[in-house]
């Protein structure tokens, strides 16, 4: 059976995802979309199948609280962001971020403890450390020319740190890094995303046996020990939320650094504010992730039943992605939402997401970007590009949106 025809007077719907002509801005339809028909169809690139874009603040908010929504991504209609041929994707098992109540609250329980304020408070000071080591790396690199920061400081940082989290040796960082590209980049080959996404299966899996016979003092054996005392989920669930907090917890973080740090250098009049001011830091941060807002669609459900939002019916079985980037541009609660303003109170950005599913790492990723940005003005006060704008590679083919390369001197 054909699909009918889009009526001759309608336009057809846009693919999705668009590509942002600034790095700075998010893609231009969003603010006419936002303005003008904030529910609204697009055809998926991946694809080529429909789904519903939602980009308004209040209507985001609505959506993602709303039950009728399910985060898995077996169900048909669900909007995939890269090719999955769907073997493979009934074959494996959901991780948490694709559960729904009640397994998504089981697990959720199992790794909130992980990432409380209080224990980001009792991890402030290793990070610290960690970051110091680093930019000490760093500024021995640089007396030899410029230095790629993503490499030196924005991808080690997080990875380390995630690392002594979850007890994984920081000599397989290359690996992990190499797989979780290959899992998030649209371009690359379902040939190749199947092939990471088995070595890293395999990896993790291999690790979470090992720490069954001989725990330590990391994430993956606390989450061993906890279901020993309560049996809640198997060992493939450990697996799984092991290997989503492995990718997840250096990626996004990684480029949010990269990001942030060019931001800031491509806005004097932030930058000199935050280092007059260093206390304005935390609201730096939360306005750096409110105009980045990377992962724009990483939170893409479909619709259990038939769902009215903003005058417009989303039915049973049809995909939806709400746009964290579009709704954290909207002027009716960011004034003046295309400008960088590190004094703005941006407590309400989305860029974590918002409903059940929200962003379990939130609070470490703002206490490492605190940490980061901080460390790396007050102790490289001449911080500088050491290429124009228009020479950088930003990751418009991934996921996650990020710099390949940011080469800096000082």
């Amino acid at each position: 059976m054909t699909a009918p025809a889009e009526p001759a007077d309608q336009a057809a719907p846009p693919d999705f995802p668009m590509r942002r002509a600034c790095p700075f801005s998010p893609p231009a339809a969003y603010a006419e979309l936002r303005e003008t028909a904030p529910v609204s169809r697009a055809r998926l690139k991946v694809d080529g199948k429909p789904a519903w874009l939602v980009t308004r603040h209040d209507l985001y908010k609505k959506l993602l609280g709303d039950e009728r929504v399910s985060a898995n991504l077996k169900l048909p209609g669900y909007p995939l962001q890269v090719p999955v041929p769907q073997e493979i994707l009934q074959s494996v098992p959901l991780t948490f971020l694709s559960m729904d109540p009640p397994d998504h609250t089981v697990q959720r329980r199992m790794l909130a403890p992980e990432f409380s304020v209080r224990r980001m408070r009792e991890l402030r000071g290793r990070v610290q450390q960690i970051v110091d080591q680093q930019i000490d790396h760093m500024l021995e690199k640089g007396a030899d020319g410029p230095v790629d920061l993503v490499t030196a400081l924005a991808l080690p940082v997080p990875s380390l740190v995630i690392c002594e989290l979850l007890g994984v040796p920081y000599e397989d960082h290359g690996r992990f890094e190499e797989w979780a590209w290959a899992i998030m980049n649209h371009d690359i080959g379902e040939e190749d995303r199947g092939r990471a996404h088995y070595e890293l299966d395999q990896y993790v899996d291999g690790l979470v046996t090992a720490k069954e016979s001989e725990p330590g003092d990391d994430m993956i054996s606390r989450l061993i020990e906890f279901n020993r005392q309560t049996p809640a989920v198997e060992h493939s669930d450990i697996v799984s939320m092991s290997k989503l907090m492995l990718v997840t917890g250096h990626e996004t973080t990684a480029n949010m650094i990269a990001l942030g740090v060019l931001a800031l250098l491509e806005h004097p009049d932030q930058l000199a504010a935050v280092r007059a001011e260093p206390e304005l830091m935390p609201r730096a941060v939360e306005e750096l992730l409110r105009f980045f807002s990377i992962s724009d669609a990483g939170t893409a459900r479909v619709a259990l039943e038939d769902i009215e939002l903003g005058g417009v019916t989303i039915r049973a079985g049809e995909g939806i992605l709400p746009l964290n980037n579009a709704a954290n541009h909207d002027a009716r609660v960011f004034p003046d939402p295309d400008r960088l303003d590190v004094r703005r109170e941006a407590r309400s950005q989305l860029a974590f997401g918002y409903g059940v599913h929200q962003c379990i790492g939130q609070n470490l990723a703002r206490m490492e970007l605190d940490v980061v940005y901080s460390t790396l003005l007050r102790r490289v006060p001449t911080l500088r590009l050491a290429a124009p704008v228009e020479e950088l590679r930003f990751k418009d083919d991934a996921i996650v949106y990020g710099l390949y390369e940011l080469p800096v001197t000082w």
